[in-house]
């Protein structure tokens, strides 16, 4: 192939044929091929000379040329050239300092070692050339569902054969129970490609939830047409989903839609998803009508919501609170993901107790830190106080305007608020100091002084530890391990911080330390 005897057609039908076969542009095979010519070439004309190759891309002829670089003294004769000498190789052309010109170099017959050397450069350059292609084909692929054949398994994970490439799906990405045999067809949606050395990596999952909702893509044309819009989803793997739907359409019902005639639809889905039970809920702007229809089939009595935090609260009765619950709590557990709001569920009895154990603590707060008897502690509760902070920013006239507190005494909460703020300020800060918390961390805004002495107690002490710490780590949070969700507690979980809130105070701590 790459001798100058041989037949400069067939080299063109090479490329041609090595295109076709590997689906790799023609022009790549060309490139390459014109790369181990000149590498095969510098074993005969000398390594430390520059050398380019050229391929008529008509006619398939090779020209060599040694390349060389005008400088003004030359101090590498192989590769450089003075601008005197380029003139007389150039007929005097316009050339100048910098340029390059091209000295033609004789045809020659490339030994065996040259072409083997070459032909392993082309072979190294076409399988780059096939891993791109394979890679740029896949990563248009990522977010889609995949079908293939289960090729073998190792060690809990599958290998799937794509045909021009494997695919893997990792144990964790598996549904539960589900066993998958050499030779299987299977779908799963690719979530990832990642480009190796090797070539891509691309990942799988039957896992994901939306695995799910590209099923249902597949599945409703409805959803496919835009018609109908999956708004959320979520799932326990091989047990139970929750998929959250809306119609553009006012006169199409979504859930219907996705359900199918006598349940053709979602019966396709369940069967692709070995058995999972899936739960279709009608999406509303209503937080309130939204979580009542995702804790289905409990009848709930009342909801409660904290937008800041993204906290529900829902009461129902005790004959409801299973249901609610579901096995294991999953399907509170689900709804929660489905609205994207931790939700708290409450008997008649636990929340009238839980109502009853704030209104006491805060009531023995007023007494103790205001010097109140319990009765205007009570008044102060029941009209909305929660903090001394609230009634000290609140003006004197309109507490006084709350019917059993009279002017002097507005005042004199006023007054006491004022002061207490000020000593527990003062004893915060002495606390702080103790603690070795430093004035950059008591500094910066955001902060309140009771806030910075948990942080203190809690060893972080500087802004550089603050910046460092996680969204969760500073509020509190829900993880999930081996499908059992548990609590991660947070620095400043008390102080009821909306996660926006943590998120730019974190921001802003990093971007002052790593600036």
């Amino acid at each position: 192939m790459l001798n100058q005897r041989s037949d400069k057609v067939e080299l063109l039908r090479i490329a041609e044929a090595v295109a076709v076969e590997k689906s790799i542009d023609k022009e790549i095979i060309l490139n390459s091929m014109e790369t181990a010519i000149q590498k095969a070439a510098k074993t005969r004309f000398g390594s430390e000379n520059e050398i380019r190759a050229v391929i008529d891309r008509e006619s398939g002829n090779i020209t060599l040329h040694k390349v060389l670089k005008i400088v003004e003294k030359p101090e590498n004769l192989d590769t450089e050239i003075s601008l005197k000498h380029a003139k007389e190789i150039e007929n005097n052309k316009e050339v100048k300092i910098g340029d390059e010109i091209f000295e033609e170099l004789p045809p020659v017959d490339f030994g065996r070692i040259a072409a083997q050397t070459a032909r392993q450069v082309i072979n190294q350059s076409v399988r780059a050339a096939e891993r791109e292609r394979q890679y740029n084909d896949f990563i248009d692929k990522k977010g889609e569902i995949l079908s293939g054949i289960v090729k073998r398994l190792e060690y809990g994970n599958v290998i799937i054969d794509l045909n021009r490439s494997e695919a893997i799906i990792r144990k964790e990405e598996l549904i539960p129970r589900e066993v998958l045999k050499t030779g299987d067809r299977i779908k799963a949606y690719c979530y990832d490609v990642v480009r190796e050395n090797k070539g891509q990596q691309i990942f799988l999952s039957r896992a994901h939830p939306k695995f799910m909702e590209k099923l249902f893509f597949q599945e409703v044309p409805e959803i496919y047409d835009g018609i109908i819009e999956i708004k959320s989803s979520a799932r326990d793997p091989g047990s139970r989903a929750k998929i959250c739907v809306h119609s553009k359409d006012s006169s199409i019902d979504p859930v219907g839609a996705c359900v199918g005639m006598r349940g053709s639809r979602v019966q396709s889905v369940v069967n692709e998803l070995s058995g999972e039970k899936i739960d279709i809920v009608h999406w509303s702007e209503d937080v309130a009508s939204l979580v009542v229809r995702a804790l289905a089939p409990a009848e709930i009595q009342k909801v409660i919501i904290d937008e800041q935090n993204k906290r529900i609260e829902v009461i129902l009765n005790e004959e409801n609170l299973s249901k609610a619950i579901g096995r294991r709590g999953q399907n509170v557990r689900l709804a929660s993901k489905l609205i994207e709001y931790e939700i708290d569920i409450l008997t008649e009895k636990e929340e009238s107790e839980k109502r009853q154990l704030e209104f006491k603590d805060k009531t023995e707060n007023f007494v103790k830190n205001l010097e109140v008897d319990e009765t205007l502690g009570q008044l102060l509760v029941a009209e909305g106080f929660g903090t001394i902070e609230e009634i000290e920013k609140t003006s004197s006239e309109e507490i006084s305007k709350i019917e059993g507190i009279d002017d002097n005494t507005a005042k004199e909460l006023k007054e006491r608020s004022k002061e207490y703020l000020i000593k527990e300020k003062e004893n915060i800060g002495k606390k702080l100091k103790d603690l070795g918390v430093s004035d950059d961390l008591i500094n910066y805004r955001g902060l309140t002084p009771g806030m910075l002495l948990t942080l203190g107690e809690k060893k972080i002490k500087s802004l550089k530890d603050f910046a460092e710490l996680s969204t969760d780590e500073l509020i509190g949070g829900f993880d999930e391990k081996k499908g059992v969700k548990f609590k991660i507690d947070g620095y400043l979980e008390e102080f009821a911080l909306s996660k926006n809130e943590a998120e730019e105070l974190i921001i802003n701590a990093r971007s002052i330390v790593f600036k």
